[in-house]
């Protein structure tokens, strides 16, 4: 895709348009396709570019590049090319294919969609928590066969949940378990100041093991950069119960997929739930799809239907900030990677 610009048929050329508006921040939208969103960029002078050979001009003016859906490639040509830019956006909230060394290094600011999309991944969470103490999957076949099978089921209230990186998704987590009578803890490379009414206890990612093995459920939100990937491994789901549930809407590598199957296959652990996998998407013969306890779930749990309209309302929100010179919400620690 080259250079597509939104604009009505009455509306004034693009570059007309940014002296109309007195917008001194042109922005450059790195896209794979067009999406309906665009048309809520209409009042900022922006450029819609999935080619930057085509985009190259815009590129020399942009001093704003939202990250919309381009790829990492086409986002490290970009920052080479934007040699105005002052503030990159990323729709997403994981960054792990949006930090490159040239942006770590630079002054230029980064912010991502953290908190628009954790409402949904908390109930992804719940329901999965639910899907397995309700043992839904089995009702489910017993109503497909007409059977009637009366069986035990859990209650959740008293048990334990352990959030893995304690941010946004966690906090959305926390908040909707403890409401149920669910135990929180969670683990924080730094621990808040004062006391978190939803957490129990707070561990060191370093401690994270000790936590584990008390849980019923183990939640995953981390983040991935260098030293969360893989870290939930064969040592962590050796100290966890035969009865935990690991539940990952974080991002995939961040638990060892070998070792996750083993732990399945074996029987070791109950189950999980997925949202997020270290290879996207799934193959068609991958064992996940075949493991009767793995509730799976195609990196989708915060597709709501208005997903992409809120994380447009976020970037223009942001936008008019950057535009009266306010502080910018969701600043990414580049060197830490969240």
């Amino acid at each position: 895709m080259g250079l597509v610009q939104r604009k009505s048929r009455v509306e004034p050329t693009p570059r007309h348009r940014m002296l109309r508006m007195s917008k001194e921040n042109p922005v450059l939208v790195l896209a794979s396709e067009n999406d309906p969103q665009f048309t809520m960029l209409n009042e900022l002078p922006h450029t819609i570019c999935g080619d930057l050979a085509a985009c190259a001009q815009a590129a020399k003016e942009a001093t704003v590049i939202l990250q919309w859906s381009g790829s990492r490639d086409l986002l490290r040509a970009a920052f080479a090319a934007c040699n105005k830019v002052r503030w990159i956006h990323s729709r997403a909230a994981g960054l792990d294919n949006v930090l490159f060394p040239e942006l770590v290094e630079s002054p230029v600011l980064l912010t991502n969609g953290r908190g628009v999309f954790s409402a949904s991944l908390g109930e992804f969470v719940l329901a999965a928590i639910l899907y397995f103490a309700k043992d839904l999957r089995r009702m489910i076949r017993n109503q497909s066969a007409a059977v009637w099978e009366p069986f035990d089921v859990e209650e959740i209230s008293g048990q334990t949940v352990g959030i893995f990186g304690y941010g946004d998704i966690g906090r959305a987590v926390a908040t909707r378990v403890h409401a149920l009578g669910m135990r929180v803890l969670a683990t924080k490379r730094h621990a808040p100041g004062s006391a978190d009414p939803l957490v129990e206890h707070f561990y060191m990612p370093e401690e994270r093991r000790e936590m584990i093995a008390e849980c019923d459920y183990i939640v995953v939100t981390a983040p991935l950069t260098r030293e969360t990937r893989h870290i939930i491994a064969d040592a962590e789901f050796a100290v966890m119960k035969n009865t935990a549930v690991v539940i990952n809407v974080g991002r995939g590598p961040v638990i060892a997929e070998a070792a996750l199957l083993q732990a399945l296959s074996s029987k070791r652990i109950r189950g999980a739930g997925l949202d997020v996998f270290e290879h996207e998407p799934l193959p068609p013969d991958h064992m996940l799809y075949k493991l009767e306890n793995v509730l799976l779930s195609p990196h989708c749990a915060d597709h709501t239907a208005d997903w992409q309209d809120q994380a447009m309302r976020f970037f223009l929100t942001q936008y008019a900030r950057f535009e009266r010179g306010e502080p910018l919400d969701s600043v990414v620690n580049k060197h830490l990677g969240y």
